[in-house]
């Protein structure tokens, strides 16, 4: 059938029929980008809120934590005190690593330090932002990850450093975040999965000249650490890991979550499946710790010395471009 011919002698051209399923798709989408949009939004809103109140009642709490075990180590006291209460929120429960950086800084009064602290970890958040990209993935991340970024800047939690040391995901920013907090380690995976053995083999180097410089510089904390780690460091919290539940399902899940890891590896949920595991896999998990899925959201550079591939901001910007790329 012709078009029709409109007065004038304009061909007036027919409408393509319109695709029900296509129709469907797109109003699929546009549903969830504004799903996306209004949880950003509301968590944004929360983790304004959160970050006041944690300001107003208990500002910085965690840097006491980190001062202290500072403090002890300037004053040749144990830096695991043998009475000290696993859960009061001064207990220091981390590798001796940061409080041998800090230790310079310990010999400020505290309220000084608390505030350079702090200053450092208000950089090192606009820094994982940089890195991140700013893009549209980035901003809906950080609003739907709200309330666990206010709660973390809030208490001045070393969280900030391990999100941007996982957010840059090389062999060294990720073997640093390990002897930070343990679980960060598990990033590795990914280079794992991908069979990437100089990446991983780099891991292992740099966490070995960790281990050994710690070993070197504070020969009893080390050893002591080795004491401490086990599931009494769990403690009697608002924990929201399986462990609360059973250890016997957390060690399940942290199972299938580290195969899963593996094998999604060479896809493009590979990276957020390794910061997943790392993220969610300790068996004491705090609201706070959920900001370190925040790196999730670019896939890290290649190594250095290796080959440049495609560049790692080409995933799909936005919940839209993913579900056209997967049609």
């Amino acid at each position: 059938m012709s078009d029709p011919v409109v007065p004038g002698g304009y061909i007036k051209p027919r409408r393509a029929p319109s695709d029900p399923a296509h129709d469907r798709r797109d109003r699929a989408t546009h549903a969830g980008r504004l799903a996306l949009f209004a949880l950003a939004v509301i968590g944004g809103l929360a983790g304004f809120y959160v970050l006041w109140l944690h300001l107003t009642t208990d500002p910085l709490a965690d840097a006491r934590a980190y001062f202290d075990a500072a403090h002890r180590l300037n004053a040749g006291l144990p830096l695991y005190p043998p009475t000290a209460d696993t859960n009061a929120a001064e207990f220091y429960r981390y590798p001796p690593l940061l409080a041998i950086i800090l230790r310079p800084f310990a010999l400020l009064p505290y309220e000084y330090f608390a505030i350079l602290w702090e200053a450092v970890l208000a950089a090192l958040f606009v820094a994982t932002i940089k890195r991140l990209g700013g893009g549209r993935r980035t901003w809906l991340a950080l609003g739907i990850l709200g309330i666990p970024i206010g709660w973390t800047l809030g208490i001045a939690q070393a969280q900030v450093i391990v999100t941007y040391l996982m957010a840059v995901g090389q062999p060294w920013s990720i073997a640093l975040g390990g002897q930070l907090k343990l679980f960060p380690i598990l990033v590795a995976v990914w280079w794992l999965g991908r069979r990437d053995w100089q990446a991983v083999g780099a891991v292992v180097g740099w966490t070995l000249i960790l281990v050994l410089a710690q070993a070197f510089l504070e020969p009893a904390g080390s050893r002591a650490f080795l004491g401490i780690v086990g599931p009494d460091q769990v403690g009697d919290v608002r924990n929201i890991s399986p462990w609360a539940i059973s250890p016997i399902l957390w060690a399940v899940l942290a199972a299938t979550g580290a195969v899963a890891a593996v094998l999604l590896a060479p896809t493009r949920w590979g990276w957020p499946a390794a910061v997943a595991l790392a993220t969610l896999t300790s068996p004491r998990l705090l609201v706070y710790m959920l900001m370190g899925l925040l790196a999730a959201v670019r896939e890290p550079d290649p190594p250095a010395g290796e080959g440049q591939g495609a560049p790692s901001g080409s995933a799909p910007d936005d919940a839209a471009s993913l579900v056209r790329s997967a049609r």
